[in-house]
């Protein structure tokens, strides 16, 4: 058994590499509260088997500090092991986004939330699984975004100069004029099914992405169904009116956006799609992801909050 009870798990590249400083800032709490195991993400998915390794030796609490992305991997590490030896989920919000935390209504003032990972309570949230028609499969804790979502996504990638929802509406304008492209989709769910040239689909588990676009205004981690947003083919300019309805979430009244909810859905398109997974690239420029299910895990995890 380890010595202490919580794993801190740090991504020191969150926020344009300024999560070592709070780091630094952070250890006086921790200590205050009895102490926890520190460790670092070296490369990308290090976090998952971090994770993995925290539950297998027995950590009560497995702690996210850093951004979506970190959360992400976490408990894509936590979800690899049965409920009832799956540790606890803290998150300490240190990203450009920090979406999740902002869904999960955690503090985003880290020295707030620290201090919640050793005084909250424990709640049951949601989670989502997806898996392509090669059997990849990864858990979702927030959104899945598909064609322009995840266009944005990868542009927002390569925007070093700036970070926050500045880099995410940079790259929505980059996306809208370069890669502004309908694909043909047929999507089933338990609810209703439709076939339409689709330019974006976002699957939610919460209400906002991209650090303040309130994609999804009625969608809680906590309800047990998924909510999704899809815009059909429309044009550019109609797109840039669009943008400042979504910041507001006032989005739904426009004919071309189709919102709703869902426990399952698979989707065929007919051609390659673009898709993020809580801001982490699932299938990017050049692969060949056509087929995709989706399925709703309700109270999947324990969060402390």
């Amino acid at each position: 058994m380890p010595r202490h009870s919580v794993n801190l798990i740090i991504n020191p590249n969150a926020d344009l590499g300024r999560a070592w400083r709070w780091a630094s800032d952070l250890r006086p709490i921790v200590e205050e509260y009895g102490g926890a195991d520190w460790t670092g993400t070296g490369y990308p998915t290090h976090a998952v088997e971090l994770a993995r390794r925290a539950a297998e030796e027995g950590y009560r609490k497995v702690v996210a500090v850093g951004g979506d992305g970190t959360v992400h991997e976490v408990i894509n590490g936590l979800m690899q092991f049965p409920a009832e030896n799956r540790p606890q989920l803290g998150v300490v919000p240190l990203g450009s986004g920090n979406d999740f935390a902002y869904n999960s209504a955690l503090s985003p003032r880290p020295e707030i939330a620290m201090r919640q990972v050793f005084c909250g309570q424990p709640r049951k949230v949601d989670l989502f699984v997806i898996e392509d028609a090669h059997g990849r499969r990864e858990y979702v804790d927030n959104t899945l975004g598909i064609g322009f979502d995840a266009t944005v996504t990868i542009r927002s990638h390569s925007l070093p100069l700036v970070h926050g929802f500045l880099m995410y509406l940079t790259a929505v304008i980059q996306t809208i004029i370069l890669n502004h492209d309908a694909i043909p989709m047929k999507i089933v769910t338990d609810r209703e099914n439709w076939e339409e040239e689709t330019l974006m689909l976002v699957l939610c588990n919460g209400a906002r992405e991209g650090g303040g676009f309130l994609v999804a205004p009625a969608a809680l981690n906590q309800d047990g169904v998924l909510d999704y947003v899809g815009i059909r083919r429309i044009s550019r300019a109609f797109m840039f009116r669009l943008v400042p309805e979504v910041m507001k979430g006032t989005h739904g009244r426009f004919a071309p956006v189709r919102m709703g909810k869902f426990g399952r859905l698979t989707l065929q398109a007919e051609r390659p799609l673009y898709i993020h997974a809580d801001g982490e690239i699932f299938s990017a420029f050049g692969s060949d992801v056509r087929q995709l299910s989706v399925e709703v895990l309700p109270g999947a995890l324990e969060l402390v909050a």
